[in-house]
């Protein structure tokens, strides 16, 4: 997101790692959060962050690229042999979700493109769209963006529901798709999830230091037509049977790095292990103190791990 919408994570960091009950609804805002640890980054309030990410904007500067009438916005760094794309979460985008990636893998081992999906962030116009096929839709723009940058093989990094769309990609274009790593993300829906949904509804029922950033960047009204739109699509596939791509993973041919937080709130505990018993070249690492946010929290180790699997 823009800069003063990075600040969403330091303004939830203290439901991140309080462990307060997602039954209560403004702890529950970390569905939104997919947060970064402040605490790690030698900051004491948003406003330092807040900076702090300005200052990464401007050593990365993003472009924009017109796919099929989309506006995308992205990043592209480094010029190492390997690419990879690295596919953001729910409302999330280049600087929210990826900062430590983008900024900190090896830029002469890696070319990365990092981007805002359509609708999200400075992807715009058009405004963001859902309904049953969202997850599909984002793994073919995501195809066509790459195509039109010109890269042909790439990785995908994608966390959350930027893994469902990277598991998609993986899927239906082998013949483009190195490896994939995922993280927080699953291949269908159980109950407990679409509850968590259903309590996070009302964005009015969110304190506004949880709200505000996302408002200054897509207004209150488009905030909240957006986030029931994610909504009704989580409550839809579930009444579908709770499918989201379960046939693809057969599908995916490429080797496949899944990491978990064993105490992440946001998935059931049960996706990593069906995604690894479904997957046929697939081995997963588990963080055993993890929550959602893996990759952020424990940025040093991941980019570690992530490194090994994409150069073997």
């Amino acid at each position: 997101m823009c800069c003063n919408a990075n600040i969403r994570e330091a303004l939830l960091l203290e439901l991140l790692e309080d462990d307060i009950d997602l039954n209560v609804v403004g702890a529950a805002v970390e569905i939104l959060a997919q947060s970064v640890d402040i605490d790690a980054m030698d900051m004491d309030t948003p406003d330092d962050f807040h900076n702090h990410v300005r200052l990464s904007k401007g050593r990365f500067q993003t472009q924009k690229i017109d796919v099929d009438g989309q506006t995308i916005n992205y990043v592209k760094v480094g010029n190492g042999p390997k690419t990879v794309l690295c596919f953001p979460g729910a409302l999330g985008t280049i600087w929210s979700d990826f900062k430590p990636q983008v900024e900190n893998l090896d830029r002469e081992k890696f070319t990365i493109v990092a981007w805002d999906p359509p609708g999200y962030g400075y992807s715009r116009p058009s405004n963001r769209k859902f309904g049953i096929h969202f997850y599909r839709n984002d793994a073919i723009c995501a195809e066509k963006f790459m195509n039109t940058l010109g890269i042909d093989k790439y990785s995908l990094l994608g966390w959350s529901d930027g893994g469902i769309s990277s598991m998609i990609l993986a899927a239906a274009y082998p013949e483009k798709v190195e490896k994939l790593v995922c993280w927080g993300s699953n291949a269908y829906l159980v109950a407990d999830e679409v509850k968590q949904c259903e309590s996070l509804r009302d964005i009015s029922k969110w304190s506004d230091k949880m709200k505000a950033p996302l408002v200054e960047l897509y207004t209150e009204k488009g905030l909240s037509d957006m986030w029931n739109a994610w909504c009704d699509t989580c409550v839809k596939l579930y009444e579908n049977g709770g499918d989201i791509c379960k046939d693809d993973l057969k599908q995916i041919k490429c080797p496949v790095f899944i990491l978990h937080g064993d105490k992440d709130p946001m998935i059931a505990a049960e996706h990593p292990d069906y995604l690894l018993s479904n997957i046929k070249m697939a081995k997963l690492h588990r963080f055993p103190n993890g929550k959602h946010n893996i990759h952020l929290r424990y940025a040093e180790e991941f980019n570690s791990l992530v490194t090994k699997f994409l150069l073997e």
